[in-house]
């Protein structure tokens, strides 16, 4: 179904074309393109970060991540029960088992939950800044450093969120704050993570022979032409976090004070706006017919079938996930949008 409203839209205002036509001019389209590197180096030096290190997608940048910092069989690394799913299967590609701790009322990983769930096997921690709210990080960079644990923030909803773990690992895909796309980044400052990641990223071809291969690796490269995206999107961050200060502010102040609807907590960068509502499927039915899309919270990972614990429907990521949903976000989104929406909102809930 085409919409009036899509729930995200990415905007590709700035010097995508310029990048991406110079790249194909010049015949650079592959991994080893001059963009590929200029990307890297940007988005690092944006977050503050030593090194940078695109990829294929963010899934695959969670998964360079693992295996950097050493995550195989036998090992079990923390992740949120209320993320996406990717996050857990980056721990399930290298064999290890992904622990799951509950949400808190902001969505993000309840930090005083964490170190009941470390074991002598446990090998890192995985906070998610979920729709682009900071997880608390200090105290789960002590317990890191308690424990001799490595910390691996899933940055996928985050950019602008400024990283402190050994690793973070950003998405790029189509509906994220910026995009190329497919694809992902990696950043860190440890020059060892970078050098692994970049090995593992490329196949772990050897040194000493093109096709002698010492360890599994991957075809996770990003292509020039991605990567001159990314790199435009790069240029604009502040600017599209900036849009999205507004579109989160307007909708604050839109559905306050609609019956039905419960406003989340800020965030520290907006990737989608989350609602709780009340009657939320005969609702989002109704925006449809409007033109509006939505989309439901993530499942707790508990409830997926790979993953599946029964206890479950006792959690607070169980409770979040059965009446959340968020509203279309995307730069391109007027105030004048935003005023039809709450309104088709509002009147769903008028007069109940």
């Amino acid at each position: 179904m085409s919409y009036r409203y899509p729930v995200s839209m990415p905007t590709l205002a700035g010097r995508e074309l310029e990048y991406v036509t110079a790249g194909i001019q010049q015949g650079w389209i592959s991994s080893l393109g001059p963009h590929v590197r200029k990307f890297e180096e940007a988005f690092a030096n944006y977050n503050q970060m030593s090194h940078g290190v695109a990829c294929s997608s963010g899934t695959a940048a969670l998964t360079l991540a693992m295996r950097a910092i050493g995550v195989g069989p036998g090992d079990e690394v923390i992740v949120p029960e209320f993320t996406m799913i990717a996050s857990a299967w980056s721990v399930t590609y290298t064999g290890a088992t992904p622990v799951f701790v509950d949400c808190g009322d902001d969505l993000n990983i309840d930090v005083s939950k964490i170190e009941e769930k470390i074991t002598p096997r446990t090998k890192a921690i995985m906070p998610v800044h979920i729709y682009g709210r900071r997880c608390d990080m200090d105290p789960i960079m002590e317990l890191a450093h308690e424990y001799n644990l490595k910390v691996v923030e899933d940055s996928a909803e985050s950019h602008g969120v400024r990283p402190v773990a050994h690793i973070a690992a950003f998405s790029l895909y189509a509906n994220k704050i910026i995009t190329s796309g497919e694809g992902g980044v990696c950043v860190t400052n440890d020059p060892v993570l970078d050098a692994q990641m970049r090995h593992l990223r490329g196949m772990a071809f050897s040194p000493d022979h093109s096709f002698l291969h010492r360890k599994l690796g991957y075809n996770f490269r990003m292509t020039d032409m991605q990567a001159a995206v990314a790199l435009a999107q790069t240029e604009q961050l502040d600017e599209f976090l900036a849009a999205r200060k507004e579109i989160e502010r307007r909708y604050d102040e839109g559905l306050a004070d609609i019956k039905g609807v419960t406003v989340m907590p800020p965030r520290d960068v907006l990737w989608m706006y989350d609602v709780l509502a009340e009657d939320r499927e005969a609702l989002r039915a109704h925006l449809k017919t409007e033109g509006i899309e939505t989309r439901r919270f993530f499942k707790p990972m508990s409830q997926q079938p790979g993953y599946f614990d029964a206890s479950w429907t006792s959690l607070n990521a169980a409770k979040y996930a059965a009446s959340g949903f968020y509203l279309p976000t995307y730069v391109g989104l007027t105030a004048e949008d935003q005023d039809y929406i709450v309104a088709k909102v509002r009147d769903f809930y008028r007069g109940r």
